[in-house]
């Protein structure tokens, strides 16, 4: 059974970057489309970015596209977050998300995703 494990977050000035990892153990993440999704108390869980299976395609929420970016390592069976030009609307939760069905896409919708890491929050200060 696979464990995604997120790294990375903690407090940050707006305007300040931060990079999050998401680490697997138990099942390589080689050939399966990845996403990041973060959430606010009361909110369902929002779609910030994705990654198709071979790293060639990504795909970004309007309100981070230029500021973050998704890749990912299947050699460290890992995928990161770079996060820049933060803003204070950005802080929630944040976790990483894995597809195991085939398909060279990526996915927007939380339901579309089979397995979740844990998250860990992200605090953006004005």
């Amino acid at each position: 059974q696979v464990q995604l494990v997120e790294s990375g977050g903690g407090l940050v000035q707006a305007g300040g970057s931060l990079s999050l990892t998401c680490a697997a153990s138990g099942h390589p993440l080689g050939h399966y489309a990845m996403g990041w999704f973060r959430q606010t108390p009361g909110k369902a869980r929002e779609f910030v970015a994705a990654i198709t299976w071979s790293g060639e395609g990504t795909l970004y929420a309007d309100s981070v596209k230029g500021r973050f970016t998704v890749s990912r390592d299947d050699a460290k069976n890992t995928v990161s977050l770079q996060m820049s030009s933060l803003k204070p609307e950005f802080t929630a939760f944040y976790y990483c998300a894995v597809r195991w069905g085939t398909g060279g896409y990526y996915y927007k919708g939380a339901y579309e995703y089979d397995d979740w890491g844990q998250g860990l929050q992200v605090t953006v200060s004005a």
